[in-house]
């Protein structure tokens, strides 16, 4: 991994560097705040990708008691971190479109930001209020009618509220309420050893265990400065590869749900349940919890029998591609379904095969490459329509892809060691990525004075997919609301961290 260069800028120089970095086709991946210690003011961070292969970049900001000026005209992404670091940290942004919370539901309050070195455990009180139409121009306004779907929904889907200003079928605005079950995963990390905190970053989002316990992994080796052993570097991508298998046929799966192909739901879904005992063959663990670390792996895999596994299920998976291809209702209700615009997914933030399905050639294995990444052939996924059928097929292309990567490096796997000690100095910090199944994951890392986790940053990719979809949803149709949020393979966990 390259380490990012980190560049420190007075708090006024932002929107100057910020409308350069757009103008010259590099995009703010996130932002967030910390509190170095009790007697400092906040400190800023915005993590930069100016373009495809160019190292990472870090701005770091002390305002101070300035006012911070807001991002959000320059880079509309911006929004949503800037509303979370008001909410969590105290924080005050001048020019900010969007003030009302975001992590917060309608009507709560808090004693502290969370985030705040506050002497008191804050206290959050809640007193409900009405929902409030948006300006709408055209349809009189007793025509709109409003329906709010959630907290609580059928299955065991995660809880979230989806509220849908309509009139008959058309969809004039739509809000997603999100953070229902906001469990302060950031928060926890803090004051726990740093060989602790995989435990919890597996934990942040169960179908992202292993991309979240690598993100985290490789931000504390990076605090220390240790190199993990080549062995360990390809096991890696073995169980980063295993796990994008399983989330793409279940996505598949679901899809097929939503379009009521129900041969090609059971279908998906039973490959998605031999792949997931492959991993329980090959790692202990359906999930592959419990394996990666600081420093390497706690164990070998279980490599034997594994290339014929995964030949028997790749043949099985190749005619099943087939069918969702040709299927005639199903791709009926994919094409032209929830259109994401290649601009609406660079300013909103899309991520992952979201924003490759809007011909947005990104991938940090190939960019950016970790683990055991750089030496191998990652295939391009890119689709250009941006609708619910686009993103199918990149999903569809990407599982090939992933046979295709374990095959190449099961041909050259070293051998040697798989773990090294990697204990971060006081002090230090480290910043950490993978392509997850759904998009670009970070974890940046701040170690304290006594070696224990101080801060730890999350930037999942729901957290970003959730705020292009909306997009996606105005002046749509409910009928095809299903198919549309499906087609995102969107997690509630891993946003409401």
């Amino acid at each position: 991994m390259n380490d990012p260069r980190i560049e420190d800028l007075d708090i006024d120089q932002l929107p100057m560097r910020c409308q350069q970095l757009v103008t010259q086709g590099g995009r703010l991946d996130f932002a967030y705040a910390w509190f170095p210690n009790q007697d400092t003011d906040p400190e800023l961070r915005y993590i930069v990708h100016p373009a495809p292969s160019q190292p990472l970049h870090i701005w770091r900001c002390r305002p101070g008691q300035a006012s911070i000026p807001s991002l959000a005209d320059i880079a509309p992404l911006a929004s949503w971190y800037e509303r979370e670091m008001s909410d969590l940290c105290g924080l005050h942004f001048r020019g900010q479109a969007h003030t009302q919370p975001l992590v917060f539901l309608p009507g709560a309050t808090v004693t502290a930001p969370p985030l705040s070195l506050a002497s008191a455990e804050p206290l959050l009180r809640y007193k409900p209020v009405a929902y409030e139409l948006p300006h709408i121009g055209g349809p009189d306004r007793e025509d709109i009618q409003v329906l709010p779907f959630g907290p609580v929904r059928a299955d065991v889907v995660e809880s979230a509220q989806f509220v849908f200003f309509y009139i008959g079928e058309a969809i004039l605005h739509y809000h997603a309420q999100l953070f229902f079950k906001h469990r302060g995963m950031e928060k926890r990390f803090e004051g726990r050893p740093s060989d602790l905190g995989v435990v919890l970053a597996e934990r942040v989002s169960g179908v992202g265990s292993a991309a979240h316990a690598l993100a985290y992994s490789q931000a504390i080796e990076a605090a220390a400065g240790c190199v993990v052993p080549p062995r360990a570097q390809a096991l890696r991508v073995i169980l980063a590869e295993l796990e994008r298998l399983y989330n793409h046929l279940h996505y598949l799966g679901h899809l097929c749900h939503t379009t009521t192909l129900k041969v090609g739901e059971a279908q998906g879904k039973y490959l998605e349940e031999l792949a997931k005992q492959i991993n329980a063959r090959v790692a202990g663990d359906r999930l592959l919890r419990n394996l990666l670390c600081p420093g390497g792996l706690r164990r070998n895999l279980q490599l034997e029998g594994l290339t014929f596994d995964l030949q028997k299920l790749q043949d099985r998976f190749a005619p099943y591609a087939r069918m969702l291809e040709t299927s005639t209702p199903h791709l009926d209700r994919l094409i032209t379904t929830g259109l994401l615009t290649r601009q609406a997914a660079i300013d909103q933030g899309a991520t992952g095969p979201i924003e490759r399905a809007s011909g947005i050639n990104r991938d940090l294995r190939r960019d950016h490459p970790y683990a055991g990444y750089a030496s191998l052939l990652v295939g391009a996924t890119v689709k250009e329509a941006g609708d619910a059928h686009a993103r199918q097929q990149v999903r569809i292309t990407e599982i090939e892809n992933s046979f295709g990567l374990i095959e190449q490096v099961m041909n050259t796997l070293p051998s040697g060691p798989t773990h090294v000690p990697c204990t971060p100095l006081p002090g230090s910090e480290g910043l950490g990525w993978a392509e997850s199944p759904r998009g670009s994951l970070y974890y940046a890392v701040h170690i304290g004075g006594d070696g224990r986790l101080a801060r730890v940053k999350i930037k999942s990719p729901s957290f970003s997919n959730w705020r292009v979809f909306p997009f996606t949803v105005h002046d749509s149709n409910m009928m095809d609301y299903a198919i549309n949020e499906a087609s995102f393979g969107l997690t509630t966990a891993g946003c409401d961290r």
